[in-house]
């Protein structure tokens, strides 16, 4: 909890943002990052197979291709 002593963050709207809102907007942020970061894994992961297999090539582009999307779609 904030101290009596702190003052209140203020965002450049000039409307007070409480402290919950703050820490709700940074979990959000934070979860945010580290589904783009499992999606780039998976995406190096991906990019790193090799494989003389059509079917399996074509499966993994097609992996690719959804896992790109989903990043694009994060932003």
């Amino acid at each position: 909890m904030a101290n009596t002593l702190e003052q209140p963050e203020v965002d450049p709207g000039a409307s007070f943002v409480s402290e919950d809102a703050r820490r709700l907007a940074q979990q959000r942020h934070a979860e945010i990052e580290r589904q783009r970061q499992a999606l780039n894994l998976q995406r190096e992961n991906i990019l790193s197979q090799r494989t003389s297999n059509p079917a399996r090539r074509t499966a993994l582009e097609a992996a690719l291709t959804q896992i790109e999307g989903q990043i694009q779609a994060m932003g």
